[in-house]
């Protein structure tokens, strides 16, 4: 724009000096013409004035015709300053201001000396031979005393050095004022070329940044001009992609929005292979990062091989599949894919749209539903088969027999009993699970709380000769649900009693600690025992529905493999956590955690 800017000041000078210049050689070729023309006019009064005053004369003699002639000449030279020369009709000079008539050439050829007789007047211009400088000659024909024939010519003759050294003068000032002229101009010039670029200027500025995506730019608008109309429209049109922009974006933002938060997976591939989406969730399932997937090809997955190829069948067959597939990394999942051929926007072949969902703890939980109606039918079957077995027996005639149906009938009560906890279990485990019992929190005095857990249970110690010692600091309050704690308590206290040979010792303390990295002050009860201990293998697993470690002794204590799982959701619901410390053979320990205060 600033070369454009320099042209059009330039030109603008050239137009101006040029018409000046045009003005200047006109004015002075005027100037010079009605000069000369005007001093051609005079001379010629000055003749004929010359000739009035000394006519030329009738004598024939040359002689005396001469020196009249050379003295006129002489005193009309000293008079006007100008010279004067007397020619005959052959061109012979008879007189001459400057010079001897004897030494001057023949004058008929002169131009204003042929003028002269053929019109009466003749003038001309040229350098002198004799004065060597530009003169100006007029020469009239002149006649007798009496108005007769012409019998010769006077001309006179002024040097042209002062109008040119006018006219000289004149040109220096013109060449001055043009020279100024065009300053002017060009300072003009520019000026008017900046108020008509400029404005282009922004325009060319504003539309290369919304070439850029930038449409915040405005463009300075005032004025009725071509140039503030051209500028409305500009800003007219960058606010309305503005706004179409901003709404593109506020789209794109909420888009991804919704693909970064969705909880399946989703890849898109183009049809060479290309992949061009691969959000969050995405990253989450396969490894990989946006950036490390975006704009490569599928093939570059090697860490899933089988889904690699699902990819190129689908490619391929350009057919919807559906299929489950375990992937191994970044960690094992059970994945869910869909996969449709779709086309991408301004791509004529179609692609690939992946979703993929992880149903891994869908799985699972079905799993467990399955071996939780399994488990619940096995320890169901086994009491109502004892139940069922020594009542046919009784009907089958033991029933005279004493003491025989004493002891069936002892059976069928025990079985009943172990049917009933069973049941009650079940339901109470449903009930937590649903949250359809939710917890009253309140303050509890733990000392007074663990004390009466152990006069509950001390009966049950004292049968296998147990000591059961309880342990809590002074004044120490947990918020808890009281009736869920003791059933937490209960619970524990129980399977220590039920899995610690007799003479054993199972101990509670109660005591405050705070978390290290969240610096909350807990509660935490200890129920220690010096029972059987479990195997570390099974300990990851003893808080699940009916999982025991030895079932035999399970039965045969009464157990109904419920409480460890109720015990663990119980804990979940008072947002606390518990864990097993154990050593076959030694004992073991349940370390449960509660937030003195509930949050």
């Amino acid at each position: 724009m600033t070369k454009f800017r320099l042209k059009l000041t330039a030109l603008f000078v050239l137009l101006i000096g040029f018409s000046v210049l045009a003005a200047g050689l006109l004015m002075g070729n005027s100037y010079q013409k009605n000069h000369q023309d005007a001093l051609r006019d005079h001379m010629i009064r000055e003749l004929h004035v010359l000739n009035a005053a000394a006519p030329w004369p009738e004598s024939k003699d040359e002689a005396e015709q001469g020196a009249y002639f050379q003295e006129q000449a002489k005193r009309f030279k000293e008079i006007a300053g100008m010279r004067v020369t007397y020619i005959r009709l052959d061109g012979k000079v008879l007189g001459d201001s400057d010079h001897e008539p004897e030494t001057m050439d023949n004058h008929l050829t002169r131009k204003e000396v042929r003028q002269a007789m053929n019109e009466g007047t003749g003038s001309s211009v040229r350098l002198s031979d004799t004065l060597k400088e530009r003169m100006m000659y007029v020469a009239i024909t002149v006649g007798g005393a009496n108005g007769g024939p012409k019998e010769g010519i006077i001309r006179l003759s002024m040097s042209l050095g002062d109008i040119e050294r006018s006219l000289n003068n004149m040109w220096l000032a013109l060449i001055f004022g043009l020279c100024m002229l065009f300053v002017v101009a060009g300072i003009v010039s520019y000026r008017v070329a900046l108020s008509v670029t400029r404005p282009l200027e922004r325009m060319t500025s504003a539309a290369k940044r919304m070439a850029n995506m930038d449409y915040a730019i405005r463009v300075p608008e005032s004025g009725r001009d071509e140039m503030s109309e051209l500028a409305r429209a500009l800003n007219a049109m960058a606010g309305s992609l503005q706004g179409q922009v901003d709404e593109i974006r506020r789209n794109g933002v909420r888009l991804q929005d919704v693909l970064d938060n969705m909880t399946s997976g989703v890849v898109m591939v183009a049809h060479d292979g290309r992949i061009t989406l691969y959000n969050r969730q995405a990253e989450l399932l396969l490894g990989g990062s946006v950036k490390e997937r975006v704009g490569r090809s599928f093939s570059e997955i090697r860490q899933h091989y089988e889904l690699v190829g699902i990819i190129r069948e689908g490619l391929e067959s350009h057919s919807p599949i559906h299929e489950e597939l375990t992937v191994y990394y970044p960690e094992e999942r059970l994945l869910e894919i869909h996969l449709v051929p779709m086309t991408m926007s301004g791509e004529e072949e179609s692609g690939l749209l992946l979703v993929l969902q992880d149903v891994s703890a869908i799985r699972r939980l079905e799993r467990m539903r399955s071996e939780f109606v399994a488990n619940v039918s096995h320890e169901l079957k086994t009491p109502v088969a004892a139940v069922k077995g020594f009542a046919e027996t009784l009907l089958a005639g033991a029933v005279n027999d004493p003491e025989t149906a004493r002891s069936f009938l002892t059976i069928i009560q025990d079985e009943s009993d172990r049917l009933n906890r069973l049941i009650g279990d079940i339901l109470e485990l449903s009930k937590i699970e649903s949250r359809r019992s939710p917890l009253q929190f309140s303050p509890i005095d733990l000392p007074m709380f663990l004390g009466r857990m152990k006069e509950l249970l001390s009966a049950d110690a004292a049968r296998k000769s147990i000591t059961l010692d309880v342990q809590s600091e002074e004044g120490l309050f947990l918020e808890a649900d009281e009736d869920r704690l003791g059933q937490i308590v209960m619970n524990l206290l129980q399977n220590g009693i039920n899995y610690t040979p007799e003479g054993g010792k199972v101990k509670v303390l109660a005591e405050i600690v705070v978390d290290e990295d969240t610096e909350e002050e807990l509660v935490r009860i200890t129920v220690s025992d010096t029972g059987i201990g479990i195997p570390k293998k099974d300990i990851p697993r003893i808080f699940e529905r009916f999982y025991r470690v030895d079932k035999a002794r399970s039965r045969s204590s009464g157990g109904t493999g419920l409480g460890l799982s109720i015990v663990k959701h119980l804990t979940e619901l008072h947002h606390g956590t518990i864990r097993i410390e154990s050593t076959v053979g030694v004992g073991s320990r349940f370390i449960l955690e509660l937030p003195l205060i509930q949050p």
